[in-house]
């Protein structure tokens, strides 16, 4: 077969060149399984009942059991009493006495000593459960390929149903491969990458009905490769090579499926996930997937999942959607079909959509996101208030009771998250994305979150936060709510080995400085400071080295890539990092007005005032409270 390499396929004509390749899963692949071990498996034929259910004649209430024509004629005006002899006491579930044919619910009786009085009669068969009501023996509980879920479970114990015959769970052999690649470990060298994709991949891949398997790591040679895909092949149902496809260098795994099998398809029109290999080795298919996360949970959304639906009839849902409009403006290539992450925000009862960082290695993206937008390949993008359609991550009636903060970073907020959750209630989340405190006002404007986390500083006044609530929000809408006063300052390595005194050193030779982003008060805090001290910012080394958080920073610092840079004390301490303190300043809330009553707003006030709230601010260090929660300003 002719071998394609590194192409730019649409991805619905690789399916449809791909999956046809393989067929069904042979019916012989079956297995006897326990009912109560089957949860998640796939019926391999049609499972008959072997009880009536019930199988006796039951009672269906709690009451008493009767012969129904030894309660006719009774009414309000001439009850019928009935004898100890004429009723039996039962309980629901309880066989019927011989010789009764109705029961009657005991808030339908009136007690008198060992008598009962009866003001309507009894019809035949009434509150009673049939022989075979539910289902009889021999009918069909479930058909060929149906998934065993919990009532599916119950229903055959309760048929006389034991074992059950279930497809093969199909065998997945994850090979992760690259010189670059080590075993997960918390000291990690320059250079080195923990092999995490494994435990990503593998994970998705057990919740949808797959045995999975993990090789060693694989060096890049192709001699080891060659035979590790050879032996995988051999034994599983589908083989999995991580990081086994490139555009920009010798691929190993592409030359190793040509010369074991047949190579269908070298690079879809994806965007994350071009570089995708599609092959095949003996009668398994062998994929090569990108080494970034994100690429290869779009291959295995898109590619390996319909595989497995069609070849081991496994129950892979297709993924829910939800309308929602577009936050901002998305441009996009026509070269590709596109696979955008977004935090999804229900406020004012629509639903916003916020995409997230494109980059395909940002796995944390992907735990953050809830949701897939997926841009056609013949689309240039949507504008800004766009209605797009949403494929969910996350179940709906979670992100309904998530509280959306965009705005200024500080680890407070995720302090809070936690304590929601321990606190109040695990459904209550609290989600934040780092957008600076302007982008917190303009996400608020545009009703994209509940709340912004906000630090800005009239220059004029020497305020905080009341003058830019009240210039961009006129007309109210808003509440601002006192936060906390935090500790800014200069982050330096241990020991201060450049003897930074202050922000004016910052414009020495040899100083490397690390910035927030445009927008975040912490940038506006560093220009008013440097316009104090008269100076520009192509004075300052690395002032347009951005970073979105407060740890970014300090992260750069603490690795040695930059030398200082202005955050919060907490930070500082996170890392173990000196801090040369430069100002003090107020943190604040600004909640929607519409979303302020909410009970998840009112949950989220109730643990920014709460003891165990004061005692996490504590061991972070470096804030300081004084009337956290009262209103500021009101709407």
């Amino acid at each position: 077969m002719e071998q394609t390499y590194l192409k730019n396929t649409p991805i619905r004509e690789a399916l449809h060149a791909y999956l046809p390749v393989f067929g069904t899963h042979p019916a012989t692949a079956v297995e006897q399984v326990l009912v109560t071990q089957a949860a998640g498996r796939i019926t391999a034929e049609a499972v008959y009942a072997r009880l009536n259910v019930p199988h006796y004649l039951a009672c269906a209430m709690d009451g008493v059991a009767v012969l129904a024509s030894s309660t006719f004629g009774a009414s309000d005006l001439e009850p019928v009493s009935l004898s100890a002899g004429q009723y039996t006491v039962v309980d629901t579930g309880d066989p019927l006495p011989d010789g009764c044919d109705a029961v009657i619910m005991v808030e339908e009786l009136i007690r008198r000593d060992d008598h009962i009085l009866l003001m309507a009669p009894a019809t035949p068969w009434q509150h009673i459960r049939q022989i075979g009501e539910d289902f009889s023996a021999g009918d069909m509980l479930l058909p060929s390929y149906s998934p065993l879920n919990p009532g599916a479970l119950g229903t055959l114990v309760a048929g006389g149903i034991l074992t059950v015959p279930v497809l093969r769970q199909p065998t997945v052999t994850l090979i992760p491969t690259g010189d670059e690649i080590v075993a997960p470990d918390s000291d990690l060298q320059p250079g080195q990458i923990a092999e995490f994709n494994s435990t990503l991949f593998g994970s998705l891949l057990k919740s949808w009905g797959a045995a999975v398997e993990t090789t060693a790591i694989i060096p890049d040679r192709l001699d080891d490769l060659h035979l590790a895909v050879s032996v995988a092949a051999a034994h599983s149902d589908l083989v999995l090579v991580l990081a086994g496809s490139s555009a920009g260098r010798d691929d190993y795994t592409t030359r190793v499926i040509a010369s074991l099998g047949d190579v269908f398809c070298h690079g879809l029109a994806i965007r994350p996930g071009k570089p995708a290999i599609l092959g095949r080795v003996g009668s398994a298919p062998v994929i090569g997937l990108p080494g970034y996360p994100v690429s290869g949970l779009v291959v295995l959304e898109e590619i390996v999942a319909p595989l497995l639906r069609q070849m081991f009839r496994l129950d892979i849902p297709a993924r829910p959607t939800v309308a929602a409009q577009l936050s901002r403006r998305l441009l996009s290539s026509l070269k590709y079909q596109e696979y955008i992450r977004v935090r999804l925000s229900r406020v004012n009862g629509r639903y916003a959509a916020i995409p997230l960082e494109r980059g395909a290695g940002l796995v944390s993206s992907f735990l953050r996101a809830d949701g897939w937008l997926i841009v056609p390949q013949d689309c240039e993008g949507y504008e800004a208030g766009d209605t797009v359609e949403i494929l969910l991550l996350r179940p709906l009636a979670a992100i309904n009771e998530t509280i959306s903060v965009i705005g200024s970073h500080d680890p407070l907020l995720d302090e809070c998250a936690d304590l929601l959750a321990r606190e109040i209630d695990p459904a209550v989340q609290l989600k934040s994305t780092h957008a600076g405190s302007f982008g917190g006002l303009l996400a608020l404007r545009r009703g994209e979150a509940h709340l912004a986390g906000i630090h800005l500083l009239d220059e004029a006044s020497g305020e905080y936060n009341l003058a830019a609530v009240a210039k961009n929000f006129p007309s109210g809408e808003v509440i601002l709510v006192e936060g906390v006063y935090r500790q800014q300052g200069l982050m330096v390595a241990v020991g201060n080995p450049l003897q930074l005194s202050g922000l004016a050193d910052l414009a020495r030779p040899g100083v490397r400085y690390v910035n927030r982003q445009k927008g975040a008060g912490t940038r506006l805090l560093l220009d008013y400071q440097l316009r104090q001290l008269g100076l520009a910012p192509d004075q300052i080394a690395g002032y347009t080295r951005e970073e979105l958080t407060h740890t970014a920073v300090a992260a750069q610092i603490k690795s040695g890539s930059a030398d200082a840079g202005l955050g919060i004390l907490a930070a500082a301490r996170i890392f173990g990092l000196d801090f040369i303190s430069v100002a003090e300043e107020r943190y604040d809330f600004l909640i929607l007005a519409s979303a302020y009553e909410t009970p998840a707003v009112q949950n989220f006030l109730a643990i920014l005032r709460s003891t165990a709230f004061r005692d996490r601010l504590e061991r972070l260090s470096g804030y300081r409270i004084d009337q956290i929660g009262r209103v500021l300003h009101h709407a």
